[in-house]
């Protein structure tokens, strides 16, 4: 059984309730989930899983969550070929940089050899119902592509 890792970081519950929307679709698939919050886990973590999913709201005007910068920092130790991984946030059009987190995270996974197996997902504010069904897909899109290699 392949197994995900879902690594996160809300501060107003937002990008949590895509997490937990993405996990769903994670298991529904078949795969095994471990679900972290960002501040419980280090980048090394991610070593040990097939899939990787990353899930983080733009801040200010394109960045990381303050929350998150350490662990984008360990990723440059993190040899992650092989893997395949999808990235999610929620964003804010107010913005002049819109979801710029997710694009972020998207070059430093490449950057490190992961593979990114669909569209970075990028959800105005707190995600409606329908956005959370787009967020279950994401997570069996990425099991799915697991069960293909495993």
């Amino acid at each position: 059984m392949a197994n995900v890792i879902l690594v996160f970081a809300s501060m107003t519950g937002n990008t949590e309730d895509m997490a937990d929307a993405v996990a769903e679709g994670v298991q529904a698939a078949g795969a095994q989930l471990t679900q972290k919050n960002v501040m419980d886990t280090n980048a090394s973590e991610l070593a040990g899983y097939d899939g990787i999913v990353l899930g983080a709201y733009t801040w200010g005007d394109g960045d990381l969550p303050d929350e998150f910068l350490d662990f984008y920092d360990e990723l440059d130790e993190v040899d992650l070929t092989g893997k395949k991984a999808a990235v999610f946030g929620s964003c804010d059009s107010s913005y002049s940089a819109y979801g710029a987190a997710v694009d972020t995270l998207i070059e430093k996974l490449q950057e490190r050899g992961a593979e990114i197996v669909t569209e970075g997902l990028k959800v105005e504010l707190g995600p409606s119902s329908e956005d959370k069904e787009v967020c279950k897909s994401l997570g069996e899109t990425l099991a799915r592509s697991l069960q293909v290699t495993a």
